[in-house]
């Protein structure tokens, strides 16, 4: 199986790897079709107990792929829409598959899943490690939530924390995503590789010896979260998502702000912030 933008390592523990170090791993629609095939042929493999998901070079992953050459031509090969088609119709049936619908069955996939996140994990990024069961992440990561296609965030900050970051817009620290419940675990980067491996060993370990046990623990939970109406609010939220995309009220910053993602804007919201996070030990 010949992949061009990730890396897959096959084993007891599995490993898919964003490979993109010139884009920050930026994440289109090739890189996602490359990773559902990976993914489904980890969940295929009986020696496979647990799937770890990274990204290569400086960062887990910036966020979509806004328009290089590789997507463009992609996204013409498969008839594909890219990020700014006037084809809006078209544009909306694309996201929904691979960035809801998608993402929900990678949230479900059958076999545990592991985020191993450094660098920065934004928007995007955040989207494809929320549906990972754990994520570990580098004591210096950034994270940016926002309200994108498939928007997990209240759930995995809590309803009244996602309010307070994401209507002022900015990063968070490591430190607030484990505070907050998103992230299970920070380590100092040059040992988060190998924590972030010997865990979903063990994992993998206990998967493998008991899979159906340890598969309905991860059915039960997520079923628990879809009794409290998980799913339906990311099909709401996505509704919403396209309406404001649809009208062009989805961000008014300039490209020299970072674009889509306001990444300036963030970043100055984070320096205004870090006298509070410091007094707090985040």
């Amino acid at each position: 199986m010949g992949f061009e933008q990730i890396i897959y390592e096959p084993g007891k523990v599995a490993r898919i790897i964003f490979n993109r170090p010139k884009y920050l791993n930026a994440q289109g629609y090739q890189l996602l079709s490359e990773f559902d095939k990976a993914l489904a042929a980890a969940v295929d493999d009986p020696q496979c107990g647990a799937i770890v998901l990274s990204g290569a070079g400086r960062a887990f992953c910036a966020g979509h792929d806004l328009g290089t050459e590789e997507e463009i031509r992609y996204c013409r090969e498969h008839k594909l829409t890219v990020a700014h088609d006037g084809n809006l119709p078209k544009k909306v049936a694309d996201m929904h598959v691979w960035f809801v619908r998608k993402t929900l069955e990678w949230r479900n996939c059958p076999k545990p899943t592991v985020a191993l996140v450094h660098g920065y994990c934004i928007y995007a990024g955040w989207m494809l490690a929320a549906a990972m069961d754990v994520v570990f992440a580098a004591e210096d990561a950034l994270f940016l939530p926002g309200l994108v296609e498939y928007f997990s965030v209240p759930w995995d900050l809590s309803p009244r924390k996602a309010k307070e970051i994401l209507m002022e817009h900015r990063f968070i620290t490591a430190s607030e995503a484990l505070a907050y419940g998103f992230v299970n675990r920070t380590y100092p980067a040059d040992q988060l590789e190998g924590e972030t491996l010997a865990y979903a060993g063990r994992v993998a370990d206990n998967y493998l010896t008991a899979p159906a046990w340890t598969g309905m623990i991860k059915a039960s939970i997520n079923h628990m979260e879809e009794t409290m109406g998980f799913s339906a609010e990311i099909e709401s939220a996505y509704t919403s998502f396209c309406l404001m995309y649809g009208l062009g009220a989805h961000t008014a910053a300039r490209p020299e702000d970072g674009g889509f993602a306001r990444t300036k804007i963030a970043r100055r919201n984070f320096e205004l912030a870090k006298d509070w996070l410091r007094k707090r030990n985040l």
